[in-house]
């Protein structure tokens, strides 16, 4: 196991690393696994390039995101133009349907409302958004309703895992209730948590899904 201060230099090690993130505005500290982000970027997908930077370090168990965006004169948008070009965006994301999603924004936050049929598209509406000029943060509010409501999700969840090279399926225990998947026990990296997340949000009908899986590095 690393020490914190092993794991604050990984870190920043990584930060430098990533190109699309300005390490020197970036402070990082780190205690018992969790790595604390504080300062400032210049963008949103900024912000989110350092928290995923921080999420693989190896060791890392889990990521405070106390960054700010503070935008420079020639990234800043009226929350009109940000509204626009956010709605660009999901209409042209092959991934999200059609007049199925809207961006409100406020003061440079943007909120996506709606309704999609699979978290996937869920997910493309906001990527859609994350680079858009302007932007300070999302708030994702779409809800996934299936079009498959009632089916046996558990044991096509566990197939899935089960075909996966990625996950130890033999210790994440799956509890489903409806269409909600609650996902425990553990895990070996973020990477597989991410893939295990993945695998469960695919199934036909799962409409939620609660992690509570814990990373335990070997």
């Amino acid at each position: 196991m690393k020490s914190d201060t092993e794991l604050q230099d990984d870190v920043m090690a990584e930060l430098q690393w990533e190109p699309s993130v300005k390490a020197s505005g970036i402070g990082v500290s780190a205690k018992d696994g969790v790595v604390t982000l504080s300062g400032m970027v210049e963008s949103y997908s900024e912000e989110l390039a350092a928290r995923n930077a921080a999420s693989r370090v190896f060791s890392v168990k889990g990521v405070a995101d106390e960054l700010q965006v503070r935008l420079p004169d020639y990234n800043k948008s009226t929350d009109e133009d940000i509204a626009r070009s956010a709605a660009n965006a999901i209409a042209w994301n092959a991934n999200v349907p059609l007049d199925c999603v809207k961006a409100v924004v406020q003061n440079g936050w943007v909120t996506l409302e709606g309704e999609v049929n699979w978290q996937f598209e869920r997910y493309a509406a906001e990527e859609a958004v994350h680079h858009q000029r302007g932007v300070l943060g999302i708030s994702n509010e779409i809800v996934v309703k299936p079009l498959v409501q009632k089916l046996d999700v558990t044991s096509k969840i566990i197939s899935a895992f089960e075909r996966d090279a990625r996950l130890d399926a033999g210790k994440i225990k799956i509890n489903a209730r409806g269409n909600k998947i609650t996902l425990s026990g553990s895990v070996r990296s973020y990477e597989e948590k991410d893939e295990a997340l993945r695998a469960a949000w695919s199934t036909p009908g799962v409409a939620e899904v609660d992690d509570k899986l814990i990373v335990k590095f070997d």
